[in-house]
Formats: structure tokens, sequence, C-alpha cells
């Protein structure tokens, strides 16, 4: 699945390589950016077979308030899945809904530009049909790499901090807490890939 998926997007950039370019990279006051990021897994454990199936996916929008900096909304959508013996267990699914705040303080080259991206929202969700509500908050890197004036595909890392308290209806608060100081460990395991446009 992983192979099928950075083809696409290798294919993907390459088209909008092709696509007339001003030779302008990165972004400016004013600016709008619209971005997706998507993130599948499978996990297939033989031992206890049972087969884990994750889909996440995050569209946002943001308005360039300074050359380097963007404020903006942005939504999620995921879902898994699991299956044992080919049977199903169960499927749990989450949405939320949130502002978020985008710094570029590095080009790499031309092309390459890296952030730095904190946010907060809203989320609701289903485990085993038991229904939960909460609140989080998250920061990240990321780079964009342009391949043409107003397409670049998205590396999302791994959230750096990341903060989710979460609620089921008639019981306590769950929360968690998680620093992630190696960024790059197991990055094809951990990144969300996507498309930014620039208008």
């Amino acid at each position: 699945m992983k192979k099928i998926f950075l083809t696409a997007i290798a294919v993907f950039g390459f088209a909008f390589a092709n696509a007339q370019d001003s030779g302008s990279y990165g972004f400016s006051k004013g600016n709008i950016l619209l971005e997706g990021n998507l993130g599948l897994s499978t996990k297939n454990d033989k031992n206890t077979e049972v087969k884990t199936n994750s889909f996440e996916f995050n569209p946002k929008a943001g308005y360039f308030l300074t050359d380097k900096f963007a404020l903006g909304l942005d939504l999620g959508i995921g879902s898994d899945k699991k299956k044992k013996a080919g049977e199903d267990e169960g499927k749990n699914s989450n949405f939320n809904v949130g502002v978020f705040g985008r710094y570029y303080f590095l080009d790499l080259g031309q092309r390459f530009k890296t952030y730095a991206e904190a946010g907060v929202g809203l989320n609701t969700g289903k485990e085993f049909e038991a229904k939960y509500s909460g609140v989080g908050f998250n920061a990240g890197l990321g780079i964009n790499y342009f391949v043409s004036n107003s397409f670049a595909i998205n590396f999302g890392l791994t959230d750096v901090l990341a903060y989710n308290t979460n609620k089921f209806k008639g019981a306590k608060a769950v929360s968690d807490f998680d620093a992630n100081l190696n960024v790059f460990n197991n990055f094809f395991n951990t990144a969300k890939f996507g498309l930014t446009y620039k208008f």
C-alpha cells in the first residue's frame, strides 16, 4: 500500500512540475493555502491473526498574515478497522475540527520550505459503539517541496508534542501526552503525505 501511495505522489509531482512555472517558490503575505494530508497504515499480526487497517485525512486552509506566518482551519477524519481470522472485530472512527498556526523558518534551497505548526481542536469519535468527545493540542514539523509556483508536495512529520483528553459518556476523562523528540525515527511510518495549493 505504501509503495502504491508513494508512486501516486511522485506521479502527481511530475504532472505539476510540467505546469507553467514562474520560478517563484514559497509564500507571500495575502496568499491562501489549501492542503490535504493523507495517512494510511496496515498492520497484520500473524500470531494473533489480527489485521488492522487505518485511514486518516486532514484537509486544511490557511491565510498568510506575513510572508512566513499563516493562520487557518483544519479538519480531521479517521477510522481504523480490525479483523481477526477474516471476521470483523470492530471499527473505530473520529472527527475533529480546529485552528492552526504555521511558521516557515528555513529554506533548503529554492524549492524546499520547512515549517513548524501548532494547532488546537475539538474531537469526537466512536470506539466499539461507545461515543466520546474531547479536546487536543499538537505541535510538529513539516516540509513543502514546490514542484511549480502554485503546487507543492507536503511531508507532515510526526507531532513533536501532542496532548489529548477524551471523555466517554458516563465515564471520567482520559488524557495522554506524547513527546517525540526524534522526529525522523521511522519516518515513513509516522509521516503524512499530501498536496499543497497556493493562490
